[in-house]
């Protein structure tokens, strides 16, 4: 989308998706999705800018607040904000919102998600669980691990791997997960780990699984994303508790 000006770093808007973005961010935290100072949230400027805004290098996803985000360009460089970013934040996050026209990417090394990215299939079955369902038609997979994305090369592959999917699963790494809009992303983000969860409880029962007819599982996707004002209230819910 563009529009006539461009923002401000403290503008209304832009402080309005900056404590959005920690809100996200602490969020994940709370749901045990972080991993560390590791990992990155970011959200597109709406103002054809071609910037984004980022959580900073150091800081403990659940200590991030407002004044704490950054931005950053589609060239990996920080425009605004009192701390640093981290490299592999911008390789991997200005590359997906460039090439994938995703406003809002979700990186995580959340545990359960990732586990599956250590199996031979490297992604959920969209046909096990009804949260698992929501993704069926939008997964993608990365099956291939070059290390940490310290170049843009690197950042571009993941990046065209990814492709007009909402949700990555990157082989020995972890998921992306894109967006809009940062509630709904956030929303997705947080069910994927829950289906995830519950396949791998399931694999480790050693019964076999029983998926839905991929048809069903089509139709569940269809229904979730008809209408995403529970993802919405989700994340209202979020800023009041947190």
């Amino acid at each position: 989308m563009t529009t006539n000006a461009v923002l401000d770093f403290d503008a209304p808007p832009v402080r309005r998706l900056r404590a959005d973005l920690a809100l996200a961010l602490r969020a994940a935290a709370h749901h045990g999705l972080a991993e560390g100072v590791c990992n990155h949230f970011s959200i597109e400027l709406p103002d054809g800018s071609e910037r984004f805004l980022l959580n900073p290098r150091g800081l403990l996803w659940r200590e991030i607040q407002t004044e704490d985000i950054v931005l950053v360009d589609f060239h990996g460089r920080k425009l605004a904000g009192r701390h640093e970013v981290e490299p592999t934040a911008m390789v991997i996050h200005a590359a997906v919102h460039r090439i994938t026209g995703q406003a809002c990417v979700l990186h995580t090394h959340m545990p359960y998600a990732t586990a599956l990215t250590l199996t031979q299939a490297r992604a959920l079955d969209p046909c096990l669980s009804q949260n698992a369902m929501r993704f069926h038609g939008r997964l993608a997979i990365d099956a291939h691990y070059n290390g940490l994305a310290l170049d843009h090369g690197e950042g571009e592959r993941i990046a065209r791997a990814m492709g007009a999917a909402d949700v990555c699963f990157l082989g020995n790494h972890g998921v992306i997960v894109g967006g809009a809009r940062i509630d709904h992303a956030y929303d997705d983000l947080y069910y994927l780990e829950r289906a995830c969860m519950a396949q791998v409880i399931a694999q480790s029962t050693g019964q076999p699984l029983m998926p839905a007819a991929d048809e069903l599982a089509a139709r569940v996707a269809a229904q979730t994303l008809g209408e995403r004002l529970q993802s919405e209230l989700f994340f209202e819910a979020l800023r009041r508790t947190l």
